[in-house]
């Protein structure tokens, strides 16, 4: 057997390979090996060794955590494994269909024959069926022939499987993950970069819809393609990660993503495992951050895919008040079977692992935790203690964090969580979720509420902006402007904003001003950094002919500095998530409209003074109070004229009066742009 090479740091030593092959266990001496022999296809015998006497890569101690729900790496023992045995390379297969009562690996080297190669279950109640098959390798299109326990015949793409053929096709392939990896700057700084009180602005995107090919708008660009054109992108616009909603493999491409069977796959539609490697390789070079969003609230039905998986409601839960979602018509998982939760987690640690992750939103938590979520009265039921609450996705949530954050201490885990549920983001040691952050929908909700109104009207619902900083700091939140807020005829967030195009222009720049402000991580959908007019389509690519209009220039210009702004300023990170960093200096002006805030870092000078106009009317000669003496000067104005403002800016230095100016010593007088943001630094 060839010698496995060296592998980098972070590369998983059982990576499965041509270049990295393993070794399995031999029989014991002089035990009689049976064999099956194989009907020959058009090429030499096969033989399909008895795993019970021959071959399996599982140890009994591999066997006790699956059955516990314990064991995290499944991705190392189930699918199909490229290995060697007595010197011939072959795969190895493993499946999880307890209820079965016959399987076979049907596939294009044995003419789809369902007879021809069958695996063997194992003796140890543990419900997996193995074999070996030699003289094959990478590059082989398989499924799982199953006969049910009730004689259904059922054709099955691979749980485990690292490639899917590219929709509508729907056969798994046997391929691997090794790579030899070159971002060990990144990794070994990660831990830094990812902090909790270091900056988070990350760009959301759908994969195929970002952009599509220069002369056919039907092609998609490929994992190789965005690397030579998104990582360029993001870090010119110096976002610190980007977030991509699902690249498994999913066979219907309208759900987004979010409907997935091939929960250990890469989306073929773009390219091989390796493909996206390299790109996630060419964002670590570029100092950027890699999410991934995780849907381990339900998958589809799919009769090739996990439903019903051997003739028996394997993977999701029988009974339908928890294991069919009425919203997405798709299935819930059984999160109390202890073989569906190792699933879960695995699938977790995988992406971590084998494609060096730097973290994971999971999908609807909301739905995970409630058992009459979208559900009527009669449609659920309680839990053992008479509650709504679904306390076995509580437990596998926890679990997941947990495992995470055991494994991997330098990612971050997200939760997408619309309720008022208590302690997402906490440690599960202090009672809670576990989560490393928690989407703030609450501020995302009433921030477009108020944006909406006309500004005529926002002294009337001025407590709507101001209210998020009573619970801003219950949680670690990000605050995020996502795809769903610009589907399904809610407009873009341009069109959104209310005036003619100068105001819906200024306002967006606005909005912005006060996100980037505000306590708390970032996410913007990829579109709204320049202004995007039209809701996001996902058949087509992002309108980036409107930068060839300076409004929409002025946009992405503005969504630029405030990067710029929010990473080059501690006190606009360091402090997050607590009270300290934060503190109103006038949140009550609501007849002007005006806020005016402070924002710190861990040193005593990392001091900024933010004031946002919410009317289209110039304050000339306005007073604020700030908190230090001394000089001032203005670092940020969305109403430059670098970005389509106005030009009502603050150009020389302000000094302080002796002024006593809303419950501060000291004060300033500045000009405070119509529809405008500013930020003053003390220097």
């Amino acid at each position: 057997m060839a010698k496995k090479p060296t592998t980098p740091k972070n590369t998983p030593e059982t990576e499965p390979a041509a270049k990295a092959e393993k070794k399995v266990k031999a029989p014991a001496k002089n035990t009689p090996v049976k064999a099956t022999v194989a009907k020959s296809v058009g090429k030499a015998v096969t033989t399909a060794l008895n795993p019970v006497e021959a071959y399996t890569l599982f140890t009994d101690f591999d066997i006790a955590l699956f059955k516990s729900g314990k064991h995290y790496k499944l991705y190392e023992k189930l699918g199909a494994q490229v290995v060697t045995y007595k010197g011939v390379v072959g795969v190895y297969f493993a499946v999880w269909a307890p209820n079965a009562q016959y399987v076979s690996v049907i596939a294009n080297f044995n003419g789809w024959n369902r007879g021809s190669h069958q695996l063997f279950v194992r003796w140890d109640g543990s419900g997996i069926w193995e074999g070996f098959i030699p003289n094959i390798g990478d590059g082989e299109t398989y499924k799982y022939y199953i006969k049910s326990s009730t004689g259904e015949d059922l054709e099955k793409s691979d749980p485990f499987a690292l490639r899917w053929e590219e929709p509508p096709r729907t056969a798994s392939i046997v391929t691997h993950t090794y790579y030899e990896w070159q971002d060990q700057d990144w990794m070994k700084n990660r831990k830094k970069n990812n902090a909790l009180n270091q900056p988070w602005s990350v760009y959301e995107l759908h994969f195929g819809s970002w952009a599509r090919g220069p002369e056919d708008p039907d092609q998609f660009l490929g994992y190789r393609d965005m690397a030579a054109k998104l990582v360029p992108y993001v870090k010119e616009m110096s976002f610190t990660h980007v977030e991509l909603m699902p690249i498994m493999e999913h066979p219907f491409y309208p759900s987004w993503g979010y409907q997935i069977v091939g929960f250990f796959a890469a989306s073929t539609r773009y390219g091989s495992p390796q493909d996206l490697m390299f790109l996630i390789e060419e964002f670590h070079k570029a100092g950027i951050g890699v999410i991934l969003d995780w849907v381990p609230s339900h998958f589809p039905g799919d009769a090739h895919g996990l439903y019903n998986f051997d003739g028996t409601h394997l993977y999701e839960h029988a009974d339908v008040r928890k294991g069919f979602h009425p919203d997405w018509k798709s299935y819930i998982f059984n999160y109390g079977r202890n073989e569906v939760r190792a699933f879960l987690i695995s699938n977790a640690l995988f992406w971590l692992d084998r494609y060096h992750i730097d973290g994971l939103r999971v999908d609807a938590v909301a739905s995970m935790l409630y058992l009459d979520y979208s559900r009527k009265h009669g449609e659920w039921e309680p839990n053992v203690f008479g509650g709504n609450h679904n306390l076995e996705a509580i437990s596998l949530l926890k679990e997941f964090n947990e495992t995470v954050y055991s494994y991997f201490p330098d990612v971050q885990t997200i939760a997408e969580e619309s309720t008022s549920f208590t302690g997402v983001s906490y440690p599960t040691f202090k009672g809670g979720l576990g989560f490393g952050m928690k989407w703030m929908m609450g501020w995302m909700n009433d921030s477009l509420k108020y944006f909406k109104e006309d500004p005529i009207n926002r002294k009337y619902h001025h407590g709507q902006i101001t209210f998020s900083t009573i619970y801003a700091f219950t949680e670690n939140f990000m605050l995020p402007l996502s795809h769903d807020e610009v589907v399904y005829g809610k407009r873009s967030l341009l069109r959104k904003m209310p005036g003619d195009d100068w105001q819906q222009f200024a306002n967006l720049r606005l909005l912005y001003s006060y996100m980037f402000t505000h306590s708390g991580t970032k996410l913007l959908f990829m579109g709204a950094e320049f202004g995007q007019s039209e809701e996001w389509d996902y058949k087509k690519s992002l309108d980036w002919h409107l930068l060839e209009y300076a409004p929409h220039r002025g946009i992405q210009e503005t969504v630029k500095a405030l990067n710029h702004l929010y990473t080059g300023e501690p006190a606009l990170y360091e402090k997050n998530f607590s009270w300290d960093g934060f503190e109103w200096i006038d949140g009550g002006n609501a007849d002007d409209s005006i806020l005016v805030y402070c924002r710190r870092g861990y040193d005593a000078k990392d001091e900024l003074v933010i004031i946002l106009n919410m009317t289209p009317v110039t304050r000339h000669s306005y007073r604020i109070g700030v908190p230090t003496a001394g000089t001032w000067t203005e670092i940020f104005n969305s109403d430059d004229k670098h970005f389509y403002g106005a030009g009502f800016t603050n150009a020389k230095p302000m000094k302080t009066e002796a002024i006593e100016w809303q419950w501060k010593k000291n004060s300033l007088e500045l000009t405070v742009p119509p529809l405008g943001a500013v930020v003053l630094k003390r220097v």
